[in-house]
């Protein structure tokens, strides 16, 4: 078995500052909205079982 690889391929460039930036708040919009999300369902939870 070979293991080299073809010699067309190379590394991606590596990602600008405003890439990086663009990912990382979409990174804090997605974990705020999910954590909400989970709250919301949390309290919706313990209203409802505090009404049986």
């Amino acid at each position: 078995m070979s293991t080299t690889q073809p010699l067309g391929r190379t590394a991606a460039p590596p990602l600008r500052v405003r890439d990086q930036a663009r990912e990382a708040v979409t990174l804090i919009a997605f974990s705020a909205a999910t954590a909400s999300a989970l709250a919301l369902g949390l309290l919706l939870l313990t209203h409802l079982g505090s009404q049986g």
